[in-house]
């Protein structure tokens, strides 16, 4: 998988693949709806992090014995690194976008490893708003988290990273309120603002954000066309209610059909 270059930091991936941006561009036009929405965010998702375990996650060489050995015993039987046994994965469900992100990786990783080694967590998030539609913070509620995070990649996929409010308040919580040390927080986005990168930068520089795009639609003309990242403090992708632009509409109304 290739990468677009940037300036806005080592632990900033955004992909640079024409499968992912024709499903994305599909994914944010007003005519798209669903199920169609749901069958796009299990390509993108998967996407996103089979790209991710492909570059990070533990491997260990097996020996792999195949149907041929019964006519080849030596010949048949092959060694190479697969992904370890032992990894311990968390997908974090923030159920406030839709639940369905979450649960696409948490199938998937199953399907990589062993089970047991995998849990879903759930999260009710919620944005905090002023008098003037302005978002100032998140608000996280009621949660079900299974036990300790310690040696465990915590995956965290939100669809939209806009302001950052809700990423940042919940690692804040996962490094101060859940016990164990991880192995290496991961945020898994269909799109992100240079806002959003700026505070997790800031408040979470050690989380690898791994992204399909960056919009800063809202930028001046020399920015847009300037390379990603350049001319970062004068990046705007933010309307000022917290909406991407471009971006895909209030994305989390979209996939629940729930419009509040």
């Amino acid at each position: 998988m290739k990468f677009l270059n940037h300036s806005y930091g080592q632990n900033v991936f955004v992909l640079d693949s024409l499968s992912s941006q024709t499903w994305l561009s599909e994914l944010c036009q007003e005519q798209t709806t669903q199920p169609r929405l749901n069958q796009l965010i299990s390509h993108l998702y998967r996407q996103l992090l089979l790209t991710y375990i492909d570059l990070f996650f533990d491997s260990q060489p097996i020996q792999i014995k195949t149907r041929m050995a019964t006519q080849h015993p030596k010949e048949g039987v092959f060694s190479l690194p697969l992904l370890s046994k032992s990894i311990q994965a968390i997908s974090v469900n923030l159920a406030r976008a839709g639940t369905w992100p979450s649960h696409i990786c948490y199938d998937t990783l199953c399907d990589l490893l062993p089970s047991k080694n995998i849990r879903q967590d759930h999260i009710f998030a919620a944005r905090i708003s002023n008098h003037e539609d302005m978002v100032t913070g998140a608000h996280l509620g009621a949660h079900k988290i299974g036990g300790s995070q310690q040696d465990a990649y915590v995956l965290i996929p939100d669809p939209m990273g806009a302001t950052g409010n809700t990423l940042s308040t919940t690692l804040s919580y996962y490094k101060n309120h859940v016990e164990g040390k991880a192995k290496s927080y991961i945020a898994l986005h269909l799109i992100v603002t240079p806002e959003y990168l700026k505070l997790m930068q800031t408040n979470h520089p050690d989380t690898l954000i791994f992204c399909h795009r960056v919009d800063r639609g809202l930028s001046p003309d020399l920015v847009l066309n300037s390379p990603l990242g350049k001319f970062w403090d004068q990046e705007k992708g933010l309307n000022p209610m917290g909406y991407i632009v471009p971006g895909a509409g209030g994305l989390g109304e979209l996939l629940n059909n729930a419009y509040v």
